[in-house]
């Protein structure tokens, strides 16, 4: 078995001996003056020496602990040394963010380049999934994921609401009343995605209409196609607002109705409580909260 003292009490000795003095050893490692000289008294007591004397000019090694500094000191170097080179090397790593593949097309990747104009030094690498974040399996820093905010053990940022709204071709429209209500959604055909096979019962649901999916529905594998169908006037989707801003200002869509449903789900950056890449996160993070402001 290796003969290793108290890691903390060892610290705190090599502090302590590198600076001569107690109190600068506390203030280095932002404890008190009183948790330094406990850690002292354990380590001598674990080893039965004594590593210091005390008098009224202050402390000194005794000769057993100069000579324990002397060896213990080179390994508290080595760390140091691999920890920085470690920290730069995780600095120059490019910053790994996981979102859906409809979050990332519709709303991420065009303003990107804008981040990047303001941030040169934060590269940034998507991926894209659909099932929660698993940090401890998966190269992630962090990621971007609809919910209420409680993952166990994380830290979730809220970013904006799921809130649907129908869209469809301005052409598929054209020629019928603007005062469209809810119910007239049933003249046309209804475009649903696979992963959001709820959003037109809830969003009718709300407006007080019993809806049951039809029994060979116009399904299609996720929302971003769903999106494409509507502007190729193949019939109206279920859009999260946040997700056709483009398309709704160059108005290639257009909402069928007024009314709106907001879920009591959003988006929210989820993360890794004390992330070895928090300042990178950080920017990250500030510069997603402007963009939704």
């Amino acid at each position: 078995m290796r003969e290793i003292p108290p890691l903390n009490a060892l610290r705190v000795f090599e502090s302590v001996a590198r600076l001569k003095s107690f109190s600068k050893a506390a203030e280095e490692l932002h404890v008190s003056q009183s948790a330094v000289s406990r850690q002292i008294s354990l380590l001598e007591s674990y080893l039965q020496v004594q590593f210091f004397h005390r008098d009224r000019s202050g402390i000194r090694l005794t000769d057993i602990g100069e000579q324990y500094y002397q060896g213990i000191h080179p390994a508290f170097d080595r760390i140091v040394i691999a920890t920085r080179g470690l920290t730069a090397q995780m600095d120059d790593e490019p910053l790994r963010i996981r979102v859906y593949s409809t979050f990332a097309a519709r709303w991420l990747m065009h303003r990107l380049p804008q981040m990047q104009t303001m941030h040169p030094e934060l590269r940034i690498r998507i991926t894209t999934a659909v099932a929660p974040v698993d940090f401890s399996a998966e190269k992630v820093d962090a990621s971007i994921q609809l919910g209420k905010g409680d993952w166990e053990g994380l830290d979730s940022l809220f970013l904006f609401n799921d809130e649907m709204r129908p869209v469809c071709k301005p052409k598929l429209v054209s020629g019928t009343p603007t005062g469209r209500s809810p119910a007239d959604v049933f003249g046309f055909r209804l475009i649903h995605s696979h992963y959001r096979k709820s959003d037109w019962s809830d969003w009718l649901a709300s407006a007080g209409i019993e809806y049951q999916m039809e029994e060979d529905p116009f399904m299609l594998p996720s929302s971003l196609l769903a999106y494409q169908a509507a502007q190729d006037g193949l019939g109206i989707a279920m859009a999260q607002t946040r997700m056709v801003e483009q398309e709704l200002r160059s108005g290639t869509l257009l909402y069928f109705c007024e009314h709106t449903l907001t879920r009591d789900l959003g988006y929210y950056l989820v993360t890794q409580p004390d992330s070895p890449r928090a300042t990178k996160i950080s920017l990250f993070r500030d510069w997603l909260l402007k963009e939704i402001e």
